[in-house]
């Protein structure tokens, strides 16, 4: 079995502030650490179930940010951004069987986080057919390209409750709570214990194909920005349109147009 883990940072247990994601500040280390360890119980979990292949996407930052040191020696790991519209999603291709995505977060625009953004945090939110849309949601759909079910999310309570009403199959492992500008978190080690069982039980599966995302048949992509000029600017992407002071707007009937959009444009 081949499975595909894209991991980020804001969802990890415990986090709560923006210098806590810096991987060049000292705040960052002990959520680093954090980050590395969920990664690695699912790991173990999944390696103890029988899979024999595992891709790891480093998709914070710099994605430089996994210890590799402290992976199993089976898996293999991108780091460093492939510069390429997959992002968070870079070498996944048919060929996976399944996609976990780790330490995810609550969109930009909504409140289920203190570190609530998506992609960035140059713009106020994304739509994509007149619904915010989370980095999630983004790298769901890039799974359903490729025809590779979304099995496991872990993360804030709003990003697992969102990934369970796209698909109520996904597993998920809520970590925190945003309430305010603070986060309500269980303990580091009994999330990293809850990833460990609910990939334990997830491998029991048969049928992973009721995980899998539909995509949409055709995609309308709104970005408000913060600043007025970053949509000016991505007004002048081929068929984008400028339709408010801060806000782009793109319409495809491909979702990998949709990809390049952000990518050049986000």
């Amino acid at each position: 079995m081949k499975l595909f883990i894209s991991s980020d940072l804001e969802g990890v247990a415990g986090i709560t502030a923006w210098n806590e994601t810096d991987n060049t500040n000292p705040a960052s280390r002990y959520f680093l650490e954090q980050m590395t360890a969920e990664v690695n119980a699912a790991c173990e979990a999944a390696l103890d179930a029988g899979a024999n292949d595992i891709f790891i996407k480093d998709a914070h930052d710099t994605a430089k940010n996994l210890n590799p040191s402290k992976l199993p020696e089976q898996v293999k790991i991108l780091r460093g951004w492939a510069s390429n519209p997959y992002l968070m999603m870079a070498g996944l291709d048919e060929s996976y069987d399944g996609v976990f995505m780790m330490g995810y977060h609550a969109a930009g625009g909504r409140n289920g986080s203190p570190l609530a953004h998506t992609m960035n945090t140059r713009n106020d939110h994304v739509k994509i057919n007149g619904e915010i849309a989370s980095e999630f949601l983004i790298n769901a759909y890039t799974s359903a390209l490729w025809k590779v079910p979304v099995l496991m999310i872990t993360g804030d309570k709003m990003i697992c409750e969102e990934a369970k009403r796209l698909n109520p199959h996904i597993k998920t492992v809520e970590v925190s709570e945003g309430i305010g500008n603070g986060s309500i978190s269980i303990h580091p080690k009994l999330a990293i214990k809850k990833i460990r069982e609910t990939v334990t039980k997830l491998m029991k599966d048969t049928d992973f194909s009721k995980y899998e995302i539909q995509l949409p048949k055709e995609f309308t992509v709104e970005i408000t920005f913060k600043d007025h000029h970053l949509a000016y600017r991505g007004s002048f992407y081929p068929g984008a349109r400028q339709t408010g002071d801060k806000t782009v707007e793109f319409h495809s009937t491909e979702y990998i147009n949709v990809l390049k959009f952000l990518f050049f444009v986000l």
